[in-house]
């Protein structure tokens, strides 16, 4: 099959969170697996600066004018005229196929000239992918959107914009950057042959603007307020773009079963769960997987040296070259937890800072990595500077460093609120590391609670994310840890299957059942 992949995020050169990851890896195992998959991605400058060779297609698209009114005075001078997007391809290693859309903008008071799209992993742009609701992100996504409907267009029409393409079976988008895709497409009739699936990766960002911007997003769009309806883009008094793709994807897809049923839960949607819950087919929760050739003990040339299911003795040289570039006790008996990730609620990063002191009551050491909420990370700051001995806070590290504390650590923690999937614990589980995670979500999915005997389980589960669960399932792993059977388990979880083959074959099942309904929809009934 011809698939398109739509995304704002590609691993490891344009990457904010998991997204990143399961777009790159995923659209691999599907090519590995027989099909044909496109990348549509903004162009950043991250591509190129990473080495990504761009070649320059010598036809553009061409957006048409939208009429001035009701667009806002930063996006006026764009969008109230015709629109040149250029289009680059270029093929990953993994041989993907990708198509990058730009638009080059003079420098203004609003944009600071040249590309449009800026890098994803920028602070000047994070705003723009994280749902906050901004016209400027608006108008980003906006242009991103329609431009690859217009590229899917000249697919149908011409067969492709350059020799040899053929029309794409089904189009897949991804969270609510791309989720008006699937809504656009079904305003296009050339179009409705061509099937489309949104997956959920975080149901939290929604792309929601408020009733004050409403006619303006929808203007960026091309829309008007006859799509401002209950069955259509209103959500709550303002425009909600992840609904979007909600009310218009042929199939809606999310990274977990357990997720999948949160979503449609009263209090546990986001609002949405409703939405959700009046589609006429339900949400489909695919676990995610982990790239082997990307998270593998036995290859992988950041950690300092290599082990695997068989033979992990020199997994303890990660554990002790870590301490000791840290500064912390070079005690083999002495286990290590580490916490990597976003420092915000949802990954319950406020609940870990504030457990700190509880947990230093007993024989371990702490390490947390990552960035995010101000306020979570000056308690970090505190806490590590209040028990320097055998904590510390890392803040932002770059991803071999991460590779490096899943190596060398003992437990990963991961009292997660709210988790679609998680990606940290398979990681964890892939390095020998053993997983201790809230019940929550995809959590649920890939942790098994492990027996008294450590004869069964693949992790530790705790219920909920309050200091009390926490401190109640480190004391558990610090037992655990002293268990004679703990090799056993180490070897039981490394040899778990947590790549992504089953997950693609999962998706290509989806695709083959779309494109054969949609083929069905769009012939019409059969004659008597």
């Amino acid at each position: 099959m011809e698939i398109l992949f739509v995304a704002t995020e590609l691993s490891p050169m344009a990457k904010v969170g998991g997204l990143a990851d399961v777009v790159f890896a995923l659209s691999k195992t599907l090519r590995n697996q027989g099909h044909r998959v496109t990348l549509a991605l903004p162009r950043y400058p991250a591509f190129e600066e990473a080495g990504v060779l761009l070649a320059r297609r010598l036809t553009p698209l061409k957006l048409p004018a939208l009429a001035a009114a009701d667009l806002p005075a930063e996006a006026a001078s764009l969008a109230a005229r015709p629109t040149e997007v250029i289009l680059f391809d270029a093929r990953l290693g993994s041989g993907v196929d990708v198509v990058f859309f730009d638009v080059q903008v003079p420098a203004s008071d609003v944009f600071p000239g040249g590309s449009l799209f800026g890098d994803v992993t920028s602070k000047a742009t994070d705003k723009i992918y994280s749902g906050e609701g901004t016209l400027v992100g608006a108008l980003k996504v906006s242009l991103f959107n329609r431009a690859v409907v217009e590229f899917l267009k000249a697919r149908v029409a011409t067969g492709g914009l350059r020799a040899g393409e053929a029309p794409f079976d089904a189009v897949h988008v991804h969270d609510w950057s791309a989720a008006m895709i699937p809504f656009l497409m079904r305003e296009v009739p050339e179009l409705a042959g061509l099937a489309s699936v949104l997956t959920i990766h975080d149901a939290s960002a929604q792309g929601f603007f408020a009733a004050d911007k409403v006619r303006a997003v929808l203007r960026l769009f091309g829309l008007s307020m006859a799509h401002f309806t209950l069955e259509g883009l209103e959500f709550y008094g303002g425009v909600n773009l992840l609904k979007g793709g909600i009310v218009s994807a042929d199939v809606v897809t999310t990274v977990s079963p357990s997720y999948a049923r949160e979503l449609t839960t009263e209090g546990k949607g986001f609002r949405l769960e409703g939405v959700l819950r009046a589609r006429p087919t339900p949400v489909q929760g695919i676990v995610n997987g982990v790239d082997a050739s990307v998270w593998n003990p036995a290859t992988d040339p950041s950690i300092v040296a290599r082990y695997d299911s068989d033979d992990w003795s020199n997994r303890g040289r990660s554990k002790s070259t870590l301490l000791a570039e840290l500064g912390l006790p070079l005690d083999p008996a002495i286990p290590l937890f580490v916490s990597l990730g976003r420092v915000t609620k949802q990954k319950g990063t406020d609940v870990l800072a504030k457990s700190v002191a509880r947990l230093m009551k007993q024989d371990l050491c702490l390490v947390v990595a990552g960035r995010g909420d101000p306020a979570i990370e000056a308690e970090l700051k505190a806490a590590a500077s209040e028990f320097g001995e055998r904590v510390r806070y890392l803040g932002f590290v770059e991803e071999k460093v991460a590779h490096r504390l899943v190596a060398a650590a003992d437990f990963v923690l991961m009292p997660s609120r709210s988790e679609p999937c998680g990606l940290v614990q398979l990681y964890a589980q892939r390095y020998g590391a053993i997983p201790v995670v809230a019940r929550t979500g995809g959590l649920v999915d890939t942790v098994v609670d492990v027996d008294v005997e450590l004869e069964t389980g693949t992790g530790l589960l705790f219920e909920g994310a309050t200091v009390e669960e926490l401190a109640g399932a480190v004391g558990r792993a610090v037992s655990v840890f002293r268990h004679p059977r703990l090799s056993s388990l180490r070897r039981r979880i490394m040899r778990l299957d947590v790549g992504w083959e089953r997950p693609a074959r999962l998706y290509a099942q989806i695709y083959a059942r779309m494109v054969e309904a949609r083929a069905a929809q769009v012939a019409g009934p059969k004659p008597e």
